[in-house]
């Protein structure tokens, strides 16, 4: 059973696409293994594969062993700096090519899930993040189901659930943690992402989809609010070219000064990309927000597991 030596189990959920879901659990997973912990993403958006890209490992391909898939490993564990390992199981890998359409039924989508959960070999980890679809559909049933029934109850950390502070998105992911009641699985917490924008040019951070809204949410379901990340241009920069996010001078985020000088080029002009991503995330905005979020979804898995 590829589930027997993971120790915590993660759900990254959301009531509706486009929240960035996906952009949440490839932080998370930074923030796990910046903190020193061995994580594993495993991504079962079927249709919409993102993990890959978001990682910078589309071209990986995937080594098949006796009887299932070994990971794509993101990077190794250093203990001079203290990062544990990543590594990413994904769809993705298995298409010909990038822009193939997933054309399945419910049925072999079922099937592929279980197949995701038993067949992969991950070894030992402390977390393993799972990037699911949005909504609640024939994938989250089976991944519910196939987790309650041969994961154990130790193992199941719970959910992390994903909204935009509009009322459009909170009224669908009101949705997802019905969803988690009725099934069983625990909410860790609600995510609000997308709350302010963190403008490249000058030191503003501006509310453009308002704010409040996942809180709100969360506090009427009494579960807990694990705070608001803001758009930052930076983080998408990281992601599609390898730089180092650079912020003007006087750039603040929850009262924190992040500015950064500029980076000087080499000989030829270009500027190093040759870090780990891991590292490179430490100069985000955003890894300080996710540091604190990160802190709460370790708590709540030892909770689990001890309790």
């Amino acid at each position: 059973m590829s589930l027997s030596k993971i120790k915590h189990i993660v759900l990254v959920l959301s009531g509706k696409g486009g929240v960035g879901k996906s952009s949440v659990t490839t932080q998370l997973a930074l923030s796990l293994s910046l903190a020193g912990h061995s994580v594993g993403v495993l991504d079962v958006d079927l249709t919409g594969p993102s993990i890959p890209r978001m990682f910078g490992i589309e071209d990986a391909k995937v080594t098949q062993a006796p009887g299932g898939w070994l990971p794509i490993t993101v990077h190794d564990a250093d203990q001079t700096t203290g990062i544990g390992s990543l590594r990413v199981m994904s769809l993705g890998f298995l298409l010909p090519r990038r822009g193939d359409a997933v054309v399945w039924r419910g049925p072999k989508k079922t099937a592929m899930v279980r197949q995701f959960l038993s067949d992969v070999f991950w070894d030992e980890l402390d977390f393993l993040l799972i990037d699911t679809p949005p909504g609640t559909s024939d994938e989250h049933i089976s991944l519910a189901e196939t987790l309650l029934q041969k994961a154990r109850q130790d193992q199941l950390a719970g959910a992390v659930v994903v909204t935009t502070p509009q009322a459009v998105a909170t009224a669908d992911v009101r949705k997802e943690l019905n969803f988690c009641t009725k099934t069983g699985i625990k909410v860790i917490g609600v995510i609000e992402n997308m709350s302010g924008f963190i403008c490249p040019n000058c030191s503003e951070c501006t509310n453009i989809f308002m704010s409040g809204g996942g809180e709100v949410m969360a506090n009427d379901f009494g579960v807990r609010f694990l705070g608001r990340v803001p758009i930052d241009p930076q983080f998408l920069v990281l992601i599609e070219t390898g730089e180092t996010p650079r912020y003007p001078e006087g750039t603040e985020v929850n009262g924190q000064d992040i500015s950064t000088p500029a980076q000087e080029p080499d000989a030829d002009g270009t500027v190093k990309k040759t870090a780990l991503l891991v590292y490179k995330y430490q100069d985000c905005s955003l890894a300080s927000i996710f540091k604190s979020m990160t802190a709460e979804v370790i708590s709540a898995a030892q909770q689990t597991s001890s309790g």
